[in-house]
């Protein structure tokens, strides 16, 4: 059934965002200028441990999770009718949550593709082609943090101004969900969720779903990046790294990479607030993960095509600064899965994590 899915799926991939913002070739300027901003509001003083949950919203997640076990390496948890709970190796959990097909979004007209085309280097489809449904989107994710204590992590969270909502399993897990500046959902926990589970449980369930093709052999060894549209991603950059105590890597002048501690990276892109035009159209829609990352092992830069099409995968090449993927600092290349989900597949582990943000960096020679 999924092959029969590939032809219209590789009319999908015409082109993919990249990891360089909008300012990579006008740093410096009005439009782009990377003076900090006041803080939206104190430093915590919180360190990020581990990510507790990725959460999608899915039409088919039996399918999903059985694309991401052959082709990722990603181990089965759980399964029922209302959700599918995976494990992406040791370091993560994704959860599929079944919602109506109809529940998402229209496809974009060719015409609208075609505007929307941010220039995906390589790869095959035809810019302007018909999109097809995208029937898998994220919908927040959590994390956990030290230090816990449940009274002042809520305390805390009410002093900036945000609603904390406790979700608690009675069994040791605590945690509370609030939501950021665009009403993204972010789930703050203790570390005795899905991350204990990870460590003290395998994931060995057994899917109703048959493979949809051969197992690739690959492992997923790191969380890459979320790609994370912000309205205001200055100020989303400050409300992550002051609450959760992420890390900046650089300012563009339209985005900022962010270490998640050792758990992985995120791009925070959007609007900036000190661009003279800033409120009348330019940027993304806030609230939104419009792909993500993942780094697998082993990695084979030719071998890795080889094997997306012997299954069929449509792949288009993405290492950001649009070098020659084998002479590039970042390589990547995107896919999409069986509900339409725009995967990237990246070269990047824990030792390289900051390969990407050197590649983009707007300061490196090669780039002004």
């Amino acid at each position: 059934m999924f092959r029969k899915l590939i032809p219209l799926l590789a009319l999908a991939v015409a082109s993919t965002a990249q990891a360089q913002g909008r300012c990579i070739r006008a740093y410096g300027t009005p439009a782009c200028n990377t003076d900090t901003i006041k803080a939206v509001f104190a430093k915590t003083g919180w360190r990020t441990v581990s990510l507790n949950q990725i959460t999608f919203r899915v039409a088919e997640p039996e399918k999903e999770g059985a694309f991401y076990a052959a082709l990722m390496g990603w181990k089965l948890r759980s399964e029922d009718a209302k959700r599918v709970v995976m494990d992406a190796g040791d370091w993560g959990t994704v959860i599929f949550r079944r919602v109506p097909a109809d529940s998402f979004a229209v496809p974009a007209p060719a015409a609208a593709v075609a505007a929307d085309s941010t220039g995906g280097r390589g790869g095959r489809g035809g810019r302007g082609s018909p999109r097809e449904p995208v029937r898998a989107v994220v919908e927040g994710f959590g994390f956990d943090i030290e230090p816990w204590n449940a009274k002042t992590v809520k305390a805390e969270l009410e002093k900036r101004g945000m609603t904390p909502i406790a979700d608690n399993d009675g069994k040791g897990f605590e945690s509370f969900h609030v939501k950021d500046l665009d009403g993204w959902d972010l789930q703050i926990g203790n570390g005795q969720g899905w991350a204990k589970a990870r460590r003290t449980s395998p994931a060995n369930a057994k899917s109703a779903a048959p493979a949809p093709f051969a197992s690739t052999g690959w492992n997923t060894v790191w969380l890459d990046h979320f790609s994370y549209g912000a309205t205001n991603y200055k100020a989303s950059v400050s409300f992550y790294m002051n609450l959760l105590g992420w890390g900046s890597t650089y300012d563009e002048g339209s985005q900022n990479e962010l270490m998640i501690g050792d758990v992985g990276d995120i791009i925070i892109r959007g609007s900036n607030p000190l661009d003279p035009a800033f409120g009348q159209g330019r940027g993304r829609a806030g609230g939104s993960i419009d792909h993500i990352s993942f780094g697998i092992s082993p990695w084979d830069t030719d071998g890795l095509v080889a094997e997306l099409e012997k299954r069929g995968l449509p792949h288009t090449i993405d290492t950001s600064d649009g070098m020659e993927i084998h002479a590039a600092m970042f390589k990547s290349y995107h896919t999409r899965t069986p509900n339409g989900y725009n995967l990237q597949i990246s070269y990047n582990t824990h030792d390289t994590r900051l390969n990407l943000a050197v590649a983009v960096n707007p300061r490196r020679p090669g780039n002004k």
